[in-house]
C-alpha cells in the first residue's frame, strides 16, 4: 500500500468524509495509508486508512511494549475483571478494537464463565485475557479450562500467584498479580509472576483496608521491580494514562470508564449515576474489616460508610437486581472515583481510541512545552 504523511497539529481527527478527502484519494482503488504527525514534533500519533469510497477511519497509533507483545495487541489498555459484568458482550468488544479484553471470574459462576469463553471465541478472533479470582472460583477446575481455551494471559488475585504461576507458564501463558500495597508486590515476585497490576485505592471494588493512591504506589513498586506493570485505580483516559506511564507502567487497566461504557451489560440507571456524579460521590467502606470497597454514594453505602467493620457480602445478596435491575439501593453498586470525570456515554472503542490519541497528544505536549 501506498504511504503519504501528512502535517497535523493536534492529530485529532476521527472519520474524515469524501468531501474532504483530496481526488487522488477517492480514485485510488486500494486503501491508502496516511500517517499523522504532531505539527511540533513529527510524533506519529495516529493512522488513517482511506476507502475507496474517500472516507478515512482513523485509529492511534499502536505500542509496542512489553505489556502489547505480552497480550498480542495494539493498545495496553485492559478492561477491570468486574465480576458479572466483564463477560463476552464487554469482553469482544473491547478485544475488537485492539485493547485486551478479560473475561471475570470473580462472581463464581464458573458454569456460567466457561459459556462466556466460548462466546469470546465467535464474537472475537483476538487476543483476551482472564482473571482468575482465585478466592471466588475454589474447587472449580479453571486452570485446565485456562489452559485449554488456548488463552495466553491472565491476571491473578484474591489469593497467592503460587497457586497457579508455573502451572500457567509451562503452559505458556503470561500471569499478571493485582497488587495493592508494596509488601504483596515483592511477594508476587518471589511467586514468579510475569507482571504486576498495581492498583490504587481510587478505583473501585474489593480494596486493601489501608488504601494507597496510584501515585504513591505506582512508583513505590517500580522503584522495587523491573517487570512490566500495569497502573489501575483513577484511570480513564489519555492524560492519566500518561501519568501512569512517566511513573514506569507499561499498561493501565479501565473499570469504572468501561463499566459506564455502551458496550457494557449494566442497567442505565446505573450508568446515568456515574454520568451525572461528582468525584466527591464514592465511599470507601469497611476500612477496619476485611474487604475494604469503594463504592458509589447510595443512602445505603451512606450507612454503611458509619459502620468502621460490616459483613459486606450480606449487602451483595441483591446484586444483579443492582448490576441488570437498576435498583441502586439493592446492593453496594462498586464505583471507583472517576465516575467525576465521566459525564456521557461512549462506546468502548471510542473509550478506548479517545485515551490512546489523548496519550499521544500528552507525550507531544510535553515534549513541545519541556524538551
Amino acid at each position: 500500500m501506498p504511504v503519504k504523511s501528512i502535517d497535523h497539529a493536534s492529530g485529532i481527527f476521527r472519520k474524515i468524509p469524501s468531501s474532504s478527502a483530496t481526488p487522488e484519494y477517492v480514485a485510488r482503488p486500494t486503501p491508502l495509508i496516511v500517517i499523522c504527525l504532531t505539527a511540533s514534533t513529527g510524533r506519529v500519533c495516529c493512522e488513517a486508512v482511506y476507502c475507496c469510497n474517500g472516507e478515512a477511519l482513523v485509529k492511534p497509533r499502536a505500542i509496542r511494549n512489553r505489556v502489547t507483545e505480552m497480550t498480542g495487541v495494539d493498545y495496553p489498555i485492559l478492561q477491570a475483571p468486574m465480576g458479572w459484568i466483564a463477560r463476552a458482550q464487554l469482553a469482544s468488544a473491547v478485544s475488537n478494537c485492539g485493547a485486551v479484553g478479560i473475561i471475570e471470574t470473580s462472581s463464581g459462576e464458573f458454569d456460567a464463565i466457561q459459556n462466556e469463553v466460548r462466546k469470546m471465541h465467535e464474537l472475537t478472533d483476538k487476543p483476551f485475557g482472564m482473571n482468575v479470582a482465585l478466592a471466588f472460583v475454589k474447587g472449580a477446575n479453571v486452570i485446565d479450562f485456562v489452559i485449554e481455551q488456548g488463552i495466553k494471559f491472565v491476571t491473578t488475585s484474591s489469593g497467592s500467584p503460587d497457586l497457579c504461576t508455573k502451572v500457567f507458564q509451562e503452559a505458556g501463558i503470561k500471569v499478571f498479580h493485582v497488587v495493592p500495597t508494596l509488601d504483596m508486590a515483592l511477594k508476587a515476585l518471589d511467586a514468579g509472576v510475569d507482571g504486576l497490576v498495581v492498583e490504587g485505592g481510587e478505583g473501585g471494588g474489593f480494596k486493601n483496608p489501608r488504601p494507597v493512591s496510584t501515585m504513591v504506589l505506582l512508583p513505590l513498586i517500580r522503584e522495587r521491580t523491573d517487570v512490566p506493570i500495569i497502573a489501575a485505580g483513577g484511570i480513564c483516559d489519555g492524560p492519566t494514562m500518561a501519568a501512569a506511564f512517566a511513573m514506569g507502567a507499561e499498561g493501565v487497566q479501565l473499570g469504572t470508564a468501561m463499566l459506564s461504557c455502551s458496550d457494557s451489560p449494566v442497567h442505565q440507571n446505573w450508568k446515568n449515576a456515574i454520568y451525572e456524579g461528582k468525584e466527591t460521590d464514592t465511599v470507601f467502606l469497611n476500612q477496619q474489616g476485611r474487604p475494604a470497597l469503594r463504592a458509589m454514594r447510595t443512602e445505603r453505602t451512606g450507612e454503611l460508610e458509619l459502620l468502621g467493620k460490616f459483613q459486606p457480602f450480606e449487602h451483595m445478596a441483591n446484586t444483579l437486581d443492582l448490576y441488570f435491575g437498576g435498583d441502586l439501593e439493592a446492593a453496594i453498586p462498586l464505583t471507583g472515583q472517576v465516575m467525576g470525570r465521566i459525564n456521557e456515554a461512549r462506546t468502548a472503542a471510542e473509550v478506548v481510541e479517545s485515551t490512546m490519541t489523548g496519550f499521544h497528544e500528552c507525550l507531544s505536549g510535553l515534549n513541545t512545552s519541556y524538551a
